[in-house]
């Protein structure tokens, strides 16, 4: 029920009671037994009247009771759709991130599983290096096969597109394999080179004087590797600003970092680091990290951009119910109102119904006041 029509009532009950004074008044003026029994009969008809006005009122407060209910329904059924909607995004979000998680899970134990099998066939390979020895003479050979353990070894550890074999730099020098990493550092170039001939003289020497001259060589050898590397494949603004030798024996390397440290000095200071089978399946895996890092990063960028519009959409919402809790304040303001006015009618009722009516020449209190003297006196009820 609407403000009109709890107007309209208001206005039917101050009529009624006005109706009631104006018969009052009539009733003094009346001493008659007529004028008694048609007072008897109006307040019978406007009890009766009364009666049906308050029960009007019970079924309209009954209907406004219905229609609050309905309303309450409709925003707690409009509250759980949307919570149900946003419940439902954030869980696909949540689901597509724990598949991406296995996923990479899957790729990074299939990864383990090759490192493993590569790392028991460098075990064979390092147990049958005497028996290469003659194949190893060859600096053709010699080279392929270094060329082949680190092409494998790449393959084995980073994903395909992250690097590429045989590129020609823009200097038209070719480097063996580079490494395609985000900025920085950038794209890092990888040289595979043998010292066999020095380091194969310098532990067959047979005297200190031999020793002396093949660990010269040895040394003069791997430190024009190193220039060289810095000189071709470090190149501001194409590549990283270092670059990788490296040594696919065991042995040379451990000798290096054991009685050549001044050669390894020299690397650093040209930033060509020299790394084994070993070291560059440490350096590669730490490769495979920052590209995984980086893909995550990718991936977090997505996640951040749809929680950003799930917070958007959290707070239409937010704003939505708060206008919504304005209504229902306001709502239960008017029907208190409301209620107070039927409060003071229904008063104002008792009171005209407790009225003495055979003390007519007593002025009443509660009458007091409401009719104007001068009033002409209204026509008799019928």
């Amino acid at each position: 029920m609407n403000v009109g029509e709890w107007i309209l009532i208001g206005a039917v009950v101050v009529l009624a009671i006005a109706v009631i004074i104006l018969a009052l008044k009539s009733s003094r003026q009346n001493a008659g037994s007529d004028g008694l029994t048609q007072i008897a009969e109006t307040q019978n008809l406007l009890t009766g009247r009364l009666s049906q006005m308050a029960d009007g009122q019970v079924a309209a407060q009954a209907r406004m009771a219905e229609q609050l209910q309905n309303q309450e329904r409709n925003v707690s059924k409009m509250l759980e759709e949307r919570l149900a909607d946003v419940t439902r995004r954030i869980g696909e979000n949540l689901q597509k991130t724990s598949d991406k998680n296995a996923e990479s899970m899957g790729e990074l134990q299939q990864r383990l599983a090759v490192i493993d099998a590569a790392q028991k066939n460098i075990t064979e390979l390092s147990a049958e290096v005497v028996s290469l020895q003659d194949i190893l003479s060859n600096k053709q050979v010699r080279g392929a096969i270094g060329q082949t353990q680190m092409e494998d070894l790449v393959r084995n550890m980073l994903p395909p597109g992250a690097f590429d074999f045989q590129v020609t730099l823009s200097n038209g020098k070719r480097a063996d394999c580079v490494i395609r990493l985000p900025n920085p550092p950038g794209v890092i170039a990888v040289d595979s080179k043998y010292p066999h001939e020095a380091f194969m003289r310098m532990i067959s020497a047979a005297d200190e004087r031999e020793l002396a001259l093949a660990e010269t060589s040895f040394r003069s050898d791997v430190i024009k590797h190193i220039k060289d590397i810095a000189d071709k494949y470090i190149i501001p603004g194409e590549t990283a600003d270092s670059a990788i030798m490296f040594v696919p024996a065991e042995s040379v390397f451990a000798e290096l970092h054991d009685r050549f440290p001044m050669i390894v000095e020299e690397g650093f200071r040209r930033r060509v680091y020299i790394v084994s089978p070993t070291t560059l399946m440490a350096t590669l895996n730490t490769v495979r990290a920052i590209l995984k890092d980086a893909r995550m990063r990718e991936q977090a960028h997505v996640i951040q951009t749809e929680i950003g519009k799930m917070m958007e959409d959290v707070k239409r919402l937010d704003k939505r119910v708060e206008q919504l809790g304005t209504h229902f304040n306001q709502t239960a303001k008017d029907v208190e109102e409301i209620r107070t006015s039927t409060g003071k009618i229904i008063k104002r009722g008792v009171t005209i119904e407790n009225i003495q009516l055979e003390t007519p020449a007593v002025e009443q209190p509660v009458l007091k006041g409401l009719i104007p003297e001068d009033e002409t006196q209204p026509p008799r009820l019928q």
